[in-house]
């Protein structure tokens, strides 16, 4: 009986272990789904944002190859399509080009053609700045194009013309003319080149004297065209017949084109000197020819003389310059020997480019790129000082920027021995010497690169100099120097403590070095602040202290008037009236009398007393 009951026990405890281990299984199982379940659901997720993306990236405005107006391929192309431009009237009115060369005009005009073409696909490539970025979008850039005057203008120049040939034959390639709507590109290549030159003056002046050639050309192409239509030798004023025996030449391709040019000249400077015209069609066309030639060539030829002018303008405000300082020296009656050294430094400043002022022609660019200019051209003889070798890079932008030229003459003392050092100097071109203190005597010659006074600039304590020249230099020809002020040298590194503090310790090893230090701490003055220093703290703290003081009463006074508004608005509605509150000074007064009076009658309760106890004495 107990046997069976323990067998019973068993089996039923092994069943439940069983089942228990089955319902681990399921929920294993179970968890194992869910799991997969949200490995779906995460990439059915993924799948979604991939399709978002996508979305996003169809959205976004398609991105090609877009040409910079400013860069040298679009300045490049501009110079290529103004080629055929200009080629355009000689063959439209000079038909021997055409019919003797044939084959060559043609395989011209269809390679113009289709540069026009490439013109038109090269447009709607060109960026343009929205916002100051370049727009790269193709349906913007696209229809940014179609919607300018110049796109309209491009499809009539495109229209193909050239069907008429099938009607009229090759006698009439002026059917070609709308080609020359094509013209703005070629005047956008000579502005751009104008800004590209680095000699804007001489461009523009060749650039007028082109135009002047080729509204003298294209003149002359319409007088011949035009004497075509009359009937060539028809009266003295067209072109000459053209199978007279007796001047065979005016026959000749050259001679056409020449004496059309001839008369082009003569009439648009308006010389003259041209047989009369004998048909009223003559006579209009003569009249607007001197119209033209008036308008035009007098604007032209008031230009040259402005850029004539302009090109002389910075050597006659220099001469200006030298004839005052000639004047004040005649007046004051300086030596010639002076006088004659002064204007050797004025030639030597204009022969060598030295005239301008650096400040004054780069005063209109941005400060990020003026200090780029000047990084490039002063970064490398400022890092040849030792004490600013390992400087930070906006510390030395800084000193780069306050850098001044200098220009001295020979025999001129840049420094005396025992001058105080205001700053410090670094040699660009020529030799500066090391002399005696009788100025004749030389130790040591400086050369390009060489610098000095770099010590005497940064009041190292225990300098036994202090900040006083230790020697004489001299310019032995004309040297130009670049000086840095010390001043200028302490405002840039109040922003830089920890460069500050290195410069020092560089500036006491090479004291060290030279023996020129005195480590005595009793010898060792405090350091002490100019006079000057303090006062204009003290003026610039009492100018901050009375602007605030100023918006204090302003203030002040403004909230008193709207008290008084206010009580008097109190005193319409209630028809009571307020006593106003006393100002702060009325206050103070009242609090200074009410102290008096109590002082008075303490000081009369006193000689009281004191005459009571007198009589009591005296009693």
């Amino acid at each position: 009986m107990r046997c069976s009951a323990i067998l019973d026990l068993l089996l039923h405890r092994k069943k439940k272990k069983k089942d228990e281990k089955e319902a681990r299984e399921k929920e294993k199982e179970k968890e194992k789904e869910k799991e997969k379940e949200k490995e779906k659901e995460k990439e059915k997720e993924k799948e979604k944002e991939k399709e978002k993306e996508k979305e996003k990236d169809k959205e976004k405005p398609k991105e090609v190859f877009v040409i910079n107006p400013a860069g040298n391929l679009y300045y490049n192309w501009l110079f290529f399509i103004t080629l055929p431009v200009i080629s355009i009237l000689e063959l439209a009115c000079f038909e021997e080009l055409q019919r003797d060369y044939i084959l060559y005009w043609v395989l011209l005009d269809y390679t113009s053609d289709l540069i026009y073409l490439a013109d038109m696909f090269f447009r709607t490539r060109t960026g343009y700045l929205e916002q100051g970025l370049l727009v790269k979008d193709e349906k913007l850039l696209r229809d940014e194009y179609m919607k300018s005057f110049q796109f309209r203008l491009d499809v009539i120049s495109m229209l193909p013309t050239d069907i008429f040939y099938l009607i009229l034959g090759l006698d009439y390639p002026e059917i070609r003319i709308n080609k020359l709507l094509r013209i703005g590109r070629m005047m956008e290549f000579f502005t751009r080149t104008e800004t590209k030159t680095n000699y804007p003056n001489i461009f523009r002046i060749a650039n007028l004297i082109m135009y002047i050639l080729i509204i003298i050309h294209w003149n002359a192409c319409l007088y011949f065209s035009f004497s075509k239509s009359i009937g060539f030798g028809a009266d003295d004023w067209v072109y000459p017949a053209l199978d007279n025996p007796e001047e065979p030449e005016f026959g000749q391709p050259m001679r056409k084109y020449a004496f059309s040019l001839y008369w082009s000249t003569l009439t648009l400077t308006t010389i003259g000197e041209t047989p009369p015209p004998a048909l009223d069609s003559e006579f209009f066309f003569h009249v607007m020819d001197f119209l033209v030639g008036v308008l035009i060539f007098a604007t032209i030829v008031g230009n040259i003389a402005t850029m004539i002018s302009n090109m002389n303008a910075a050597q006659a405000q220099f001469q200006a310059r030298i004839d005052n300082i000639k004047q004040y020296m005649q007046v004051r009656r300086v030596s010639k020997e002076l006088e004659l050294r002064v204007i050797k430094w004025f030639d030597y400043l204009w022969n060598n480019g030295k005239a301008q002022n650096e400040r004054e022609v780069l005063r209109y660019l941005p400060d990020k790129l003026r200090a780029e200019i000047a990084i490039q051209v002063h970064m490398d003889t400022l890092q040849k000082v030792r004490i600013f070798a390992d400087c930070e890079a906006g510390l030395l932008i800084q000193l780069v920027l306050k850098l001044r030229p200098q220009v001295f003459s020979p025999g001129d003392y840049i420094c005396k021995k025992g001058d105080i050092g205001r700053e410090m100097y670094i040699i660009k071109d020529g030799k500066l010497a090391v002399v005696a203190d009788d100025g004749v005597t030389q130790f040591v010659v400086l050369g390009s690169g060489s610098y000095f006074g770099e010590i005497s600039i940064l009041n190292i304590k225990g300098s036994k100099a202090g900040n006083r020249r230790t020697a004489n230099i001299r310019s032995i020809g004309y040297s130009d120097l670049f000086c840095l002020s010390k001043d200028d040298l302490m405002e840039s590194l109040t922003e830089y403590p920890d460069a500050k503090a290195m410069l020092e310790e560089k500036g006491r090893q090479i004291l060290m070095k030279d023996g020129l230090i005195d480590l005595d701490p009793a010898n060792i003055k405090p350091e002490t602040k100019e006079l000057e220093e303090k006062v204009t703290k003290l003026y610039t703290t009492m100018e901050l202290m009375q602007v605030k003081l100023k918006k204090v009463l302003g203030n002040y006074k403004a909230s008193g008037q709207a008290l008084k508004q206010r009580i008097a608005d109190l005193e319409r509605l209630t028809g009571e009236e307020v006593e106003e509150e006393m100002d702060e000074g009325e206050v103070v007064k009242e609090d200074a009398k009410v102290d008096e009076e109590g002082v008075k009658e303490k000081d009369k309760k006193a000689e009281g007393d004191g005459e009571e106890g007198g009589g009591g004495r005296n009693r």
